[in-house]
């Protein structure tokens, strides 16, 4: 299976290693791990997810306004799953 970037840090793995933001088609819905659309990875750390919310990478990639609920539950991930890197 081929590798996934992540869009913030730009490190290739696996895509089991990422979450998927997907802009679901045609109801320009932003999720996270689920529909299909436009998509694209970002690793599951707090380093990348706060890079890729201050430089506003994901809204970027996906050509449309990621909603701030995503990056609140992403965040709410991370703080509740120690199995995630917190660096």
């Amino acid at each position: 299976m081929p590798d996934r970037c992540c869009v913030s840090c730009r490190k290739l793995a696996p895509k089991s290693e990422f979450w998927r933001i997907v802009r679901v088609f045609p109801s320009y819905e932003v999720k996270i791990d689920q529909g299909m659309g436009r998509s694209v990875y970002l690793c599951r750390n707090l380093t990348c997810l706060q890079q890729a919310e201050k430089k506003d990478r994901l809204s970027r990639a996906l050509k449309i306004t990621v909603p701030k609920p995503i990056y609140e539950t992403l965040h709410q991930q991370i703080a509740g799953n120690s199995s995630y890197n917190l660096n």
